[in-house]
């Protein structure tokens, strides 16, 4: 007569695995635990399963639980990139827009990912702030292009050489912010105030005839 196997242990935990909802597990943890449900499933129905198969089927059942993986939480990586896509970005720098478009692609593909880990997800949404607060705004250039062509307008034969130096160092620096298109605000407001106050300080030349012209400066 074959001895009856103990199989109550098998059937509690089948009850337990039983218990555990889809939606929140990975795929693939999720189709293992299945698959290794059913196999114990079949071991229970089998009237001649040996105390080993028994054995194996729980153990087999116990590690899919173990190794279910939870379903990353994508709020805040979702939230994100909702909020960077509806940007308008001819409003910023073209590099600092350029700067997104990798993390963008980065956090998309994490997003339909399934499978991806918190740690995927957590690193795809680091990454995109990072270049989102990276974002540089265009600046307003147009006083300061006013600035520039005041300056230009100025005949340096009019002023001492020592003022008019400075007041070429300051129109250089000017002319290449103005032409920066990375240049931020601060850089064109501080371009103009140094080129402002170098033109303030202009010296008349003593030595040009009375009769010459100096342009005036604002």
């Amino acid at each position: 007569m074959q001895k009856i196997v103990d199989k109550t242990a098998l059937e509690a935990l089948i009850s337990e695995a039983e218990i555990y909802q889809e939606g929140i597990y990975t795929t693939d943890s999720w189709a293992v635990l299945q698959e290794t449900l059913t196999a114990a499933k079949e071991v229970v129905a089998n009237e001649n399963a040996t105390e080993a198969e028994v054995e194996e089927a729980i153990n087999n059942l116990q590690e899919a639980i173990q190794n279910l993986v939870l379903r990353a939480d994508k709020t805040r990586l979702q939230e994100a990139y909702d909020m960077v896509n509806g940007l308008d970005k001819s409003l910023y720098t073209e590099g600092s827009v350029a700067n997104l478009v990798e993390p963008m692609a980065n956090a998309k593909a994490v997003l339909e990912d399934p499978n991806a880990t918190q740690e995927a997800v957590d690193n795809a949404y680091e990454a995109l702030i990072r270049a989102y607060l990276d974002l540089r705004l265009i600046p307003n250039k147009d006083l300061l292009q006013e600035l520039i062509n005041k300056a230009n307008s100025l005949n340096a034969a009019n002023y001492s050489a020592k003022s008019w130096s400075v007041v070429a160092e300051a129109l250089d620096e000017a002319k290449a912010v103005l032409n920066d298109p990375e240049a931020t605000q601060a850089e064109v407001d501080n371009a103009k105030e140094v080129l402002t106050k170098a033109m303030a300080g202009l010296e008349a030349n003593n030595s040009v005839k009375a009769g010459d012209k100096t342009a005036s400066v604002a």
